[in-house]
């Protein structure tokens, strides 16, 4: 047999790919975690390898069911049925916030053509070669957020009065969302000022590549994400705020070998004729303020909740 049809020769082919590779047997155990897939997610081999991967170790979502390990699954897809799925969805980064993949998923089949497992590879969007300079020239001038790199609350209302001027102008729709992560202050005494500024940061990252390049995504107050949706009209509205918000109620932290999470309140208003930034954001605000958890709420205990991964 020629040097070059070694298996071994193949494996290390895939355990070198830039792009992620996860090799999963039957019972969805972890049995390949390659180069790419580790840099993809910062989780080691050592962390993979052995736990199966839907044990809060690469929790998947698409965009509308956060539910991993339902037939929509594109593993569950490929073992049961034994069908190729091209598909993209979040996968969760080893610091807590989720990221963007495409992946194709493949099933393995033994000599006799029975499945025996299945091959998933993914990799990130590709992004630009070149920073954006419109990023830089806020940096220097003071628009961005220190602590999450977000837009600040004064860059957010110089962009929601020249979007609510675009509406007023053209009649194109938007809708805006503000997050907030719900009683802050008790979880920066409870954990320190560290792991409040580590979660913000999460919940940054995790917000940003939850929305499309063409919205604007800024922090709107210590404890307030605001979004402005471009072109997204009432009626699409609330599906966009229930995946956001899955999204988000995901986002988490490793703080002392605990995986922490911060409750989260929602609210969103779309424009209307006649609107003043100052009205719309009324009504957002005033959403935020009817969905907060109420004391005692299990959503009120997910700041109090933590799961070992």
């Amino acid at each position: 047999m020629s040097t070059i049809q070694d298996p071994e020769i193949y494996r290390s082919i895939l355990e070198r790919l830039p792009i992620g590779i996860c090799v999963v047997d039957l019972d969805r155990k972890i049995i390949l975690w390659n180069d790419g897939a580790e840099h993809i997610t910062e989780r080691t081999r050592i962390e993979m390898l052995g736990h199966r991967c839907f044990d809060s170790i690469v929790p998947q979502c698409n965009h509308t069911n956060c539910n991993q390990c339902t037939q929509q699954c594109p593993l569950t897809t490929a073992l049961h049925d034994g069908k190729t799925v091209e598909a993209g969805f979040f996968i969760q980064h080893k610091a807590g916030h989720r990221i963007p993949v495409h992946a194709w998923t493949i099933p393995l089949r033994d000599g006799r053509g029975s499945i025996i497992g299945a091959i998933q590879s993914f990799q990130e969007p590709r992004a630009s070669d070149n920073p954006d300079p419109n990023e830089e020239t806020m940096k220097v001038g003071g628009f961005l957020d220190d602590v999450t790199g977000l837009a600040n609350r004064v860059m957010m209302h110089s962009h929601l009065r020249e979007t609510l001027g675009t509406f007023a102008e053209l009649h194109i729709p938007f809708s805006i969302v503000c997050i907030e992560a719900t009683e802050l202050g008790k979880f920066r005494t409870r954990c320190g000022q560290d792991a409040a500024t580590a979660m913000l940061r999460v919940m940054a990252r995790t917000l940003r590549n939850t929305v499309w390049p063409s919205d604007f995504v800024g922090r709107w107050s210590e404890d307030q994400f605001l979004v402005i949706l471009n072109g997204c009209s009432e009626e699409a509205l609330q599906a966009v705020g229930e995946r956001m918000g899955k999204m988000m109620a995901g986002a988490t932290i490793e703080w002392w070998g605990e995986e922490i999470s911060v409750a989260i309140s929602i609210g969103r208003a779309s424009t209307r004729a006649g609107d003043t930034v100052e009205s719309l954001l009324e009504r957002a605000l005033q959403s935020v303020a009817g969905n907060r958890p109420r004391p005692g709420s299990q959503a009120a205990a997910a700041t109090n909740s933590s799961t070992t991964s």
